[in-house]
């Protein structure tokens, strides 16, 4: 079962420090975090995400495109990155979420792909 793991934390914590020693233990960290999910073949995709600076949300009101700059929520803890891995279980996916560097500062929501039926798909001719 495919799962999204995604990590939040603040964006004081979703840079790597400005001290050299303490930027290569935070890349440490994340490389060897992402090395393990490679070398287990769980990994269907994943990204990090530009600072929530760079984020621009849309609604649509009355049919009308509303834009504004920035993330929809302001909260402490930002999206800064996802995976979507491929394991048997829940407690398979929360296994890989426990060690994530960002569990230890923020937090990692671990949610189900949704599986969309052939028939529902596009370019299936249904």
């Amino acid at each position: 079962m495919q799962y999204m793991l995604m990590f939040f934390d603040s964006a004081e914590n979703q840079t790597p420090p400005a001290d050299p020693a303490q930027a290569k233990t935070y890349m440490g960290a994340w490389g060897a975090y992402i090395g393990a999910l490679h070398a287990a073949g769980v990994v269907v995709n994943g990204h990090g995400l530009q600072p929530r600076s760079t984020a621009t949300t849309l609604r649509l009101k009355d049919g009308q495109r509303q834009v504004q700059d920035g993330p929809f929520a302001d909260t402490k803890e930002q999206l800064g990155g996802y995976f979507v891995i491929d394991v048997p279980t829940l407690d398979d996916a929360l296994g890989w979420a426990a060690r994530c560097p960002v569990a230890a500062t923020g937090a990692v929501e671990v949610r189900p792909v949704m599986v969309v039926p052939a028939g529902l798909r596009p370019g299936t001719g249904q």
